[in-house]
């Protein structure tokens, strides 16, 4: 069976330079000066202390110090009610070291252990791996790939001057390119500002998510040696010519077969593990948190 261990960013879920333009805002993780009201937190008998929460809640970035506060209270609780039935049960200790030369904590080793005896993972046999793919044939897709050149006339946008003068330049451009097109080469090592403009422009192969979406966007709506109009994208103004496009084509079972398994392998894990510490939630007795819904999925 594969090693289950904690997994705070699951733990995190469920509490609460080109691809991307924008972001959400950070959340700060710096303690907060405000100091939360919780009762005193106990499993079986067996205290939270405080001082350990407040170091687990850095695990666990919230919109306010109440909601992190118990996100991190209720990682520990389910923590100890899991390390107290593996001593329970006389689950033997055996530290592992992972590819980086770390080796578990004591308690880390111990709460694996646990998961592995007392969680079962049925594997996928091959006509429920053949039905998944059958059923989701549009996730298994090669993607798209273009081949194509580029004319960058850099501008800010926050300089409105320099972006006013760059949307003139390749405005000028494009109109010599419009009569002009195999000339690209030649404008884009004269006038661009991108590394490319020594090779003719020439961006080589790209995919989704490689560019900015207005730059792929457009480039998506071209037909194979079509140049485009002026591209508007954070980095100033483009012309985009083009030189061939490739489909993603349909993935072979054969070669998508064990990404399958080990999908649905963690799909059923999370769900028994999440299923298991309901039983053990069910079964203790729990002060200061209530745990009702708020057990899944924490365990990958």
């Amino acid at each position: 069976m594969a090693t289950l261990v904690i997994n705070h960013a699951a733990e995190r879920a469920a509490s609460s330079e080109h691809p991307h333009e924008h972001g959400p805002a950070p959340v700060s993780t710096a303690p907060s000066p405000e100091r939360v009201a919780m009762p005193p937190v106990t499993v079986n008998g067996v205290a939270i202390p405080r001082k350990a929460i407040a170091g687990e809640v850095q695990n666990f970035p919230a919109a306010n110090p109440g909601e992190g506060w118990r996100a991190a209270t209720r990682a520990l609780v389910i923590r100890e009610l899991l390390l107290q039935e593996a001593r329970r049960l006389e689950i033997p200790v055996a530290q592992q070291t992972d590819a980086d030369g770390r080796r578990e904590t004591e308690e880390d080793a111990l709460v694996r252990a646990l998961l592995e005896r007392e969680v079962r993972v049925p594997e996928a046999d091959e006509a429920t791996l053949r039905r998944f793919y059958d059923n989701n044939r549009q996730r298994f897709m090669s993607a798209p790939l273009w081949e194509a050149d580029h004319i960058l006339l850099a501008a800010r946008r926050d300089d409105a001057a320099g972006f006013a003068a760059a949307r003139d330049r390749a405005s000028a451009l494009a109109g010599i390119l419009a009569a002009e097109p195999d000339r690209f080469a030649e404008l884009a090592r004269d006038h661009s500002a991108c590394p490319s403009g020594a090779l003719g422009g020439n961006l080589g192969q790209i995919g989704p998510g490689d560019t900015t979406p207005d730059f792929e966007a457009a480039l998506a709506g071209l037909a194979a040696g079509e140049i485009s109009g002026p591209v508007e994208t954070r980095y100033g103004i483009h012309l985009i010519r083009l030189r061939r496009s490739i489909e993603g084509r349909q993935l072979p079972f054969e070669q998508v077969k064990e990404r399958i398994a080990t999908y649905l392998e963690e799909s059923v894990r999370r769900q028994a593990s999440s299923q298991y510490i309901a039983l053990l939630v069910g079964r203790a007795h729990i002060r200061g948190i209530d745990l009702a819904g708020a057990i899944s999925p924490l365990v990958q």
